[in-house]
């Protein structure tokens, strides 16, 4: 399929670009796409029992939302790196292991941000180094805890939703990515 792409916007984070296709009936269609470098998240593991999540205000939504870790990736940054960066930068942790367990769109009707989840291991604190416009706060939370923010309707944001419970399958012995 050959797509025509028409760029609306430039900005710091993302493009938006008007993307023109012809369908199998032979009509032309066209929508606007977010372009996106791509994203991480990060799983941070205090200990074999309790996560590191945070409590992130997201413009956005207008509300503070409990969500793990994540930021977006610098142009050609390895998804490790980023999330390196990322962990250090929201809640001061530095990772001894970190380990991608999975790699997801967030929501490709729109965007095509690749979301890149990284489980963080052997924790040490230390201070963190949030940018000029976050208002970060970190929470430590049992791994039940957090499976019970779930159910309870308290974690909204999608990655955290994606990555908890993938997890929580592996941690019950299933079949993890590649398996």
């Amino acid at each position: 399929m050959t797509i025509e792409s028409e760029q609306l916007l430039d900005t710091a984070r993302f493009r938006v670009v008007r993307q023109t296709w012809t369908t199998r009936d032979g009509s032309r269609q066209s929508r606007a796409v977010v372009k996106h470098p791509g994203a991480v998240t990060i799983l941070p593991m205090v200990d074999d029992e309790r996560v590191c999540l945070i409590r992130n205000y997201r413009v956005a939504v207008d509300q503070t939302l409990l969500e793990l870790p994540a930021g977006t990736r610098s142009a050609g940054e390895e998804p490790a790196v980023t999330a390196h960066r990322e962990l250090i930068e929201e809640t001061g942790f530095r990772a001894g292991s970190l380990r991608e367990l999975h790699v997801f769109y967030m929501s490709p009707g729109i965007l095509d941000e690749r979301m890149f989840l990284f489980l963080a291991t052997d924790l040490t604190a230390g201070p963190a180094a949030p940018e000029p416009d976050e208002d970060i706060e970190t929470v430590i939370v049992s791994w039940q805890e957090a499976l019970d923010k779930v159910d309870a309707g308290e974690i909204e944001d999608a990655k955290t939703l994606v990555a908890l419970l993938y997890y929580d399958r592996l941690r019950r012995g299933g079949k993890g990515a590649g398996d």
